[in-house]
């Protein structure tokens, strides 16, 4: 029985596909800024960038994310040490559409960002919320869910908290770089309640605090690195994960 499982993981190792050479990295800067400064960012960079067109009518949008973790909880560990390369799993979706719920890989080299994704359905995401991993592995077609597959069935890669928060974002189509505001950051142990979103959260971080994240490929133009830069921002290593995790470990005691 040992020499046929072990059988089966190298052949469900076999089916994920192999890391591509051509992977590109962006950079992500990282900030923590008070309503005012938020405020004062936001009205400047608004002269020289558009609002991402998918925002609604409103301005904002709200994410909710689900993190994975193994049962060592690696991603914790590793975010804490800063170790160089690193990745989590996390599943998404946008306000109160199910329509578009998004499974994600973000891995992180160096302090540069890649990110794989692929979209579910509702009847997919409840194959992997309720860990039916060889179902998945041989039932779906889509590399990126056999790839979290094989990590539940290995390494025990399971549902680990929630993650909500207000994203206020502005793009630069041309250069590709991507400007966002994250406020309101929330923590929820409450998992089999996800795709409802009806389920009790704690701030992540004190009132009146939010992450501004700068976003781009391998040059951040000058127009707009000159306006981040003017303010002295101190950047951080800020984690919406690591700290929720946090957060939920304190209630939970």
């Amino acid at each position: 029985m040992k020499e046929m499982n072990q059988f089966n993981k190298e052949r469900f190792i076999m089916d994920v596909p192999k890391p591509q050479a051509s992977k590109v990295y962006r950079s992500e800067w990282k900030y923590l800024l008070t309503n005012q400064e938020l405020s004062l960012l936001k009205s400047r960079l608004s002269e020289l960038m558009e609002i991402d067109p998918h925002t609604p009518s409103n301005g904002r949008y709200l994410i909710h994310s689900l993190y994975f973790d193994d049962y060592k909880d690696t991603s914790i560990y590793t975010t804490d040490s800063g170790l160089s390369e690193r990745f989590k799993w996390r599943i998404r979706y946008y306000g109160n559409d199910l329509s578009y719920i998004v499974l994600e890989k973000k891995e992180k080299l160096e302090g540069r960002c890649h990110k794989k994704s692929c979209r579910l359905t509702v009847d997919e995401y409840n194959m992997i919320f309720s860990g039916e991993c060889t179902d998945l592995i041989f039932e779906t077609e889509k590399k990126l869910i056999k790839e979290l597959a094989v990590d539940m069935l290995i390494y025990n890669y399971s549902p680990k908290v929630i993650i909500d928060y207000e994203r206020i974002a502005y793009v630069e189509d041309i250069t590709n770089v991507r400007i966002t505001f994250d406020m309101k950051i929330s923590a929820s142990y409450e998992l089999e309640n996800f795709l409802d979103g009806d389920y009790q959260s704690f701030y992540v971080l004190p009132s009146g605090v939010n992450v501004l994240e700068v976003k781009f490929d391998s040059i951040l133009p000058s127009h707009i690195r000159n306006i981040v830069e003017s303010y002295n921002y101190n950047q951080t290593s800020f984690s919406k994960y690591y700290y929720g995790r946090k957060i939920i470990d304190c209630y939970m005691r």
